[in-house]
């Protein structure tokens, strides 16, 4: 996109359609795309720049965003109103833009202040965890970790703090299921997350999901930083919190044993999220997140995209990028699974995106597919994984997940993710634990009024002052520095303790 200071944004020569800049006025005349408008347009809207017939397809970025549900004139608004998904199938072409990276040799690649585990793994913070194995557990486990306020911790100034991660599910849910995997799986990659230095799991004794066989089936190892309590064999609630409580005063001396040094940026895995997203979304914060990306692949880093209903439309533009047909057909065989699981169902998948994506200017899924996927960059897309599953290549992946922002961030979390990276139009409040989030804005005037929420203004591209790469790279040198220990701002703001949520399948029962 050319800096510019006009009032509409012309993505791609062969679009019919243009994003207003600025909020824009019925009849305003813009004389330099031959227009008048009819219609009162917010920012981040689109407008019809040629006419449109009934049953045409509508372009952004040269990408069908949906079909036109009845003429539409030059200048008029186009948006949910007159624009319907379209039908028919869209070509898988597996491979066929895939373009090898060149990743950098080891001496070259950019480093960041890691903690270096005792098995090599490398954490970007250092926390405590308490992990309830059933909701009958989270007041215990939170009441533990109100235990370890700041003035606790001042003697262990390498501990980020102990965290509750509580959850609602662990009973009354079928078993064995898919469920109960998800479930199982979600809880022992947090366990095992290179960011928790110490961890405690507590039961309640007589749920579905069972301490022991938790531990034995997810092969994690007991010893003085993994430990677990079952509140019916130690007394009760009172009793369960005191225990838990000396069972963290023995792990702290040991985590805060720690120091960081440099490593390999090859060691970062970054989630990548969206939430609140608006017309400028693609046009800024995700295509810079997705340059940043492009240079974490080439540092040997690894990306992962997720929130599956959010690629549905564009899922073509990641299976071109497939380093397999294979690949391509893990990731089709997943939005096919989300296909049969929302049917008849009022879900985002189906079409209609949330409330402030439609004020946002997004007019339907497709098109804030098309903003989602741009995170992703345009290495090769190298695996698919399953919700939680431990992520063991490097390089551009996907996690299948919900496009819910908590559940997403959960499970890449659990599969490995040690920093998040979350863009936002609209201005989402979140934060994570134990993998911090930098939230990227992407327009001026949001990141102005949040900017206490905000760590970077992606909003610079629309206005001209720097380039997609030239905000990738910024992106790039901020993550280095919150990997290094640099605190976001939702960490600044202590976000991250209610936003553990696993993905719940299936009944209650």
């Amino acid at each position: 996109m050319a800096a510019s200071a006009s009032p509409l944004i012309r993505l791609h020569a062969a679009d019919n359609v243009l994003v207003a800049r600025e909020p824009l006025a019925l009849g305003q005349v813009l004389p330099e795309f031959g227009l008048r408008l009819r219609a009162q347009v917010p920012a981040g809207h689109k407008i019809a720049a040629r006419r449109i017939a009934a049953g045409e397809l509508v372009k952004k970025y040269d990408t069908v965003i949906g079909v036109a549900t009845r003429d539409i004139e030059a200048g008029e608004h186009v948006h949910g109103h007159n624009l319907a998904l379209p039908e028919g199938h869209r070509d898988p072409a597996f491979g066929a833009d895939v373009k090898p990276v060149a990743t950098l040799p080891e001496d070259q690649r950019a480093r960041f202040l890691g903690l270096v585990r005792a098995d090599g793994r490398v954490a970007t913070r250092n926390f405590i965890g308490i992990i309830a194995s059933v909701n009958c557990s989270a007041t215990a486990i939170k009441q533990m970790a109100a235990h370890f306020t700041r003035e606790k911790l001042a003697a262990y100034p390498n501990v980020d703090g102990v965290v509750a991660f509580a959850q609602t599910s662990g009973c009354g849910m079928s078993s064995p299921s898919e469920h109960f995997d998800v479930l199982r799986r979600t809880l022992a990659g947090y366990a095992r997350h290179p960011n928790l230095a110490g961890v405690l799991i507590v039961g309640l004794g007589c749920e579905r999901n069972q301490v022991a066989d938790l531990v034995d089936s997810q092969g994690l190892q007991p010893g003085p930083l993994m430990r677990t309590l079952v509140m019916q064999d130690t007394g009760g609630t009172r009793a369960t919190i005191a225990a838990g409580v000396a069972a963290i005063e023995a792990m702290l001396p040991i985590a805060n044993d720690v120091r960081r040094e440099p490593v390999s940026a090859a060691h970062l895995k970054i989630g990548l999220e969206c939430g609140g997203s608006d017309g400028f979304s693609g046009i800024t914060a995700n295509p810079a997140l997705g340059a940043a990306m492009d240079i974490l692949v080439r540092h040997g880093g690894t990306a992962i995209l997720s929130e599956t209903p959010e690629i549905h439309g564009v899922e073509h533009m990641l299976t071109r990028r497939a380093v397999s047909p294979a690949v391509g057909q893990k990731l089709l065989d997943r939005l096919a699974w989300w296909e049969r699981y929302t049917r008849g169902h009022n879900g985002q998948f189906n079409g209609v995106v949330g409330p402030g994506n439609q004020a946002g200017g997004l007019a339907n899924i497709f098109e804030k597919s098309l903003g989602s996927a741009m995170k992703a960059g345009s290495t090769p897309l190298r695996a698919v994984y399953e919700y939680a599953e431990p992520i063991t290549e490097s390089g551009f992946v996907f996690m299948d997940s919900p496009g819910y922002d908590p559940v997403a961030s959960t499970g890449q979390i659990a599969s490995g993710a040690n920093l998040i990276c979350f863009t936002t139009g609209r201005g989402s409040m979140f934060g994570s634990k134990p993998a911090p989030t930098i939230k990227l804005a992407s327009n001026t005037p949001m990141f102005t009024r949040l900017e206490e929420d905000m760590d970077i203004n992606c909003g610079l591209v629309l206005d001209g002052e720097v380039s997609v790469q030239q905000m990738g790279e910024r992106i790039f040198a901020h993550i280095l520095r919150a990997a290094s220990g640099e605190r976001t701002k939702s960490e600044l703001l202590g976000l991250g303790d209610h936003e553990f949520v696993p993905w719940h399948l299936g009944i209650t029962s």
